[in-house]
């Protein structure tokens, strides 16, 4: 008799292709197709945004479920429920639709001024509320929801309680995926009876108090049966030290025995050097020849001369987080060294206004470019001779393994993911795949690149590293795999049961 399917029911507020922000957009849009391949039955969750185009991804009104409402703050609000099939899978996607949450620009802040929409604790309950009562209208008896990050932080606490217990969800397990523990979801404590839960919750150290504010986030670290991060590495690091672990890292630490790291995958069909559709020279470990095209290509897009000096690329926010501090600290020393550097992304005003000026200072050695350009992310992992990556912290990261596919030689600091997946190279290339440094400074920085400097005139050991590292398999596959073995071990394991005060 064959083994029962196991039913998720997997909860984002962003999945690529509809909608964007950041790698759970990436980890949604992406995970799935692996999942489904190792016999999941797998239903997704994610909202209508005006910027989701339902024409082209053939999105239509859920057949024989008319609207539905949820409570926001005592207020019925109305929502519909559309669907569509994961292009290229079997994958059911449902969109929550209501227009007046999703009907404006942006997915989590105002596009204009980058800020928090004014009524993000209203759309994140109204978000989880209809979730639930979509599941439950479409009579979906999932073994596990898997949500992820604060916006569908709720989902586990609603589950929770006891009086509200539904039968389709009797033996639901739940998984809470952190993403970026930097991102809680804290607010005032009236969100408490705008969600519907009870304000006498509200006590010095329970779950739903946080430094006097309700904290989402450490609500769903508490109530969900298993808790997932995107590296085991970070797991680590959220759990032992206050440095990443937001305030929250005891809460962790109490729940270290359901706490899971699972490195990120990527799409290595997106990402192939022999068939991007991205890159004028297309090139594999058996001819690199269209590397050093790609290479000339980038220079000529960032306006910068022809030259033999190695190409440092890097593609990301312009924040402190990613290591821009350091970064900005150490440039002028940088400058001195025979290299190029290219720039690509958006971020803090400071960072664009500082590096606008460097790129005035140094015109021959420093090309930036204030955007983001799906095209020219390819072409700089393409054509690039190392991609920097000096985060402060880094859950998982993908470019370092968009990289590797390139035979692009990763400079990271070694932290997160980045320290999952990148390791010291030896002298002549033989181990390792990328150059790395531990203490977050300018000076460790700025040493690593001269490292890599060095490395990078030993020709033959450059090629041999090259061919190797692009052999790598860092696609979901395994990942998956880790993924089911969670899901079957959280099944029936719905978490901490709440009462009434």
């Amino acid at each position: 008799m064959p083994e029962k399917k196991m039913k998720v029911v997997l909860v984002s507020t962003e999945m690529v292709p509809f909608s964007k922000v950041g790698g759970l957009a990436d980890v949604v849009g992406a995970l799935p197709d692996d999942l489904e391949k190792l016999g999941c039955d797998l239903v997704i969750f994610t909202p209508l945004y005006s910027e989701v185009d339902r024409k082209k991804f053939k999105i239509k009104p859920e057949k024989g479920i008319e609207r539905m409402s949820v409570p926001v703050d005592g207020v019925e609000i109305e929502f519909g429920l559309s669907s569509t099939l994961k292009p290229g899978t079997r994958i059911k996607v449902y969109f929550i639709e209501n227009d007046h949450f999703y009907g404006r620009k942006g997915i989590y802040t105002v596009p204009e001024t980058g800020d928090a929409y004014t009524d993000e604790d209203e759309r994140v309950i109204f978000f989880n509320r209809a979730v639930i009562e979509s599941v439950k209208r479409l009579g979906i008896k999932p073994d596990v929801i898997h949500c992820n990050d604060f916006h569908s932080g709720l989902i586990p606490v609603y589950l929770a309680i006891e009086e509200d217990e539904n039968e389709l969800f009797k033996n639901t397990g739940t998984v809470f995926s952190i993403h970026n523990l930097a991102y809680q979801g804290a607010f005032e404590p009236e969100f408490l009876a705008k969600a519907g839960l009870d304000p006498e919750f509200f006590q010095p150290m329970s779950p739903f108090e946080f430094w006097g504010r309700v904290n989402i986030m450490k609500m769903a670290l508490m109530f969900s049966g298993t808790i997932s991060t995107v590296s085991k590495a970070y797991a680590d690091e959220i759990s032992s030290n206050e440095e990443y672990g937001y305030g929250l890292e005891g809460v962790l630490t109490s729940r270290k025995k359901d706490l899971v790291g699972i490195l990120n995958g990527i799409d290595p069909a997106a990402w192939d050097p022999e068939n991007d559709e991205h890159i004028p020279y297309h090139f594999s470990p058996g001819d690199l020849s269209g590397k050093s095209g790609n290479r000339d290509e980038i220079l000529r897009a960032f306006g910068l001369p022809e030259g033999e000096e190695p190409v440092i690329g890097i593609v990301s926010r312009l924040v402190d987080q990613k290591g821009f501090d350091i970064l900005s600290e150490a440039f002028e020393e940088l400058m001195e060294l025979d290299l190029k550097f290219v720039i690509l992304g958006t971020g803090q005003k400071k960072y664009h206004e500082l590096y606008t000026k460097l790129r005035k200072e140094y015109p021959s050695k420093l090309g930036i470019k204030l955007e983001f350009s799906n095209k020219l992310a390819h072409l700089i992992e393409a054509g690039s001779d190392f991609f920097m990556m000096p985060s402060r912290y880094e859950p998982c990261g993908l470019n370092q393994m968009y990289s590797l596919r390139y035979g692009t030689i990763p400079i990271v600091r070694a932290t997160g993911g980045l320290k999952d997946t990148i390791s010291e190279l030896s002298a002549k290339g033989s181990r390792g795949n990328g150059f790395t440094f531990e203490e977050y400074t300018a000076e460790a920085l700025l040493d690593t690149v001269k490292r890599a400097l060095i490395f990078f005139k030993n020709d033959p050991a450059v090629k041999k590293t090259r061919k190797r590292i692009m052999k790598e398999d860092h696609s979901w596959e395994n990942s998956a795999r880790d993924y089911m073995k969670m899901y079957k071990e959280t099944a029936g394991k719905p978490g901490m049961r709440l009462t009434k005060p």
